[in-house]
């Protein structure tokens, strides 16, 4: 289990961002103590949230909350907001636009802190008047999705986003893993996260991040196995074959080779973004 200190009185000014009536009073504020973020297996968050459970998602980038009811879930939580006016505010989480985009985001249940990811399109059954059609699922460690039952990275590099461990994941991964890191984090379209990892040629990183903003969807291919780039080299390329969907420009389909940089056999890998952002006009 891993734990990071967090007080539940920034997790209160944050959401005052809400509405009128969510905020609360400076001295209740003053009066909440910390809490410990933990990053739970599903095996133990599943009797924490049982089926019927009530509790708060938090959106770790936007700091809004909404509360939920977790209807149903094997291997991860499917839950629905508990009111229209629930359901609203995840939508604008969301940029007002429902999305298979993952979400590091935190639960709050019986005075517990979990790191959690969620994704934003209703899909399935629904069983609360609440104006969202449908169900969505939260995963935590251990989780698996409906249809592959296997755990999922995308849920698994937000889930470790929450919980304040990423950073320390991402700087031990070989060159292979980190290209799916960092294509993850594209298909996320987390400009923080891919900006971690992320090297070019220009002038300004900050600018080819904002192309690749315009990416709507995103398949990949690694073509290489992992252990091919398990060597002492300081420089390794990577063909990657890539399936997008672009805003203003439609579908492309391109094998691209990332070249993957580190300064010593001991430091961590970056990747040169350049031949993904220049398929973007």
């Amino acid at each position: 289990m891993y734990i990071k200190k967090f007080s539940l009185v920034i997790i209160a000014i944050i959401c005052l961002s809400l509405s009128v009536e969510d905020i609360v009073s400076a001295s209740t504020i003053s009066s909440l103590v910390d809490y410990d973020i933990e990053v739970l297996h599903w095996k133990d968050v599943n009797k924490i949230i049982p089926r019927y459970a009530k509790f708060t998602v938090i959106d770790v980038e936007s700091g809004k909350s909404f509360n939920v009811q977790r209807r149903a879930g094997t291997h991860h939580a499917d839950v629905q907001p508990l009111t229209q006016k629930d359901t609203k505010i995840m939508k604008d989480i969301y940029g007002g636009k429902w999305s298979w985009r993952r979400r590091a985001i935190l639960i709050m249940a019986n005075n517990r802190l979990l790191a959690a990811s969620m994704h934003g399109m209703p899909h399935g059954a629904g069983a609360l008047d609440n104006g969202f059609p449908g169900h969505f699922c939260i995963h935590f460690i251990g989780s698996v999705t409906h249809k592959s039952e296997r755990s999922d990275l995308a849920h698994n590099v937000m889930i470790l986003k929450a919980g304040g461990k990423v950073d320390e994941f991402m700087k031990d991964l070989n060159p292979v893993m980190l290209t799916n890191v960092f294509m993850v984090t594209v298909k996320n379209a987390d400009k923080g996260l891919s900006s971690k990892l992320a090297i070019t040629n220009e002038k300004k990183l900050n600018s080819s991040l904002k192309k690749l903003g315009r990416i709507e969807a995103i398949q990949w291919n690694v073509l290489i196995p992992g252990d091919e780039t398990s060597t002492n080299k300081l420089i390794v390329q990577v063909p990657v074959e890539v399936k997008m969907v672009v805003e203003g420009e439609g579908a492309i389909h391109s094998t691209i080779n990332y070249t993957l940089i580190r300064t010593s056999p001991i430091s961590p890998w970056k990747i040169n973004i350049d031949p993904l952002v220049s398929l973007i006009d």
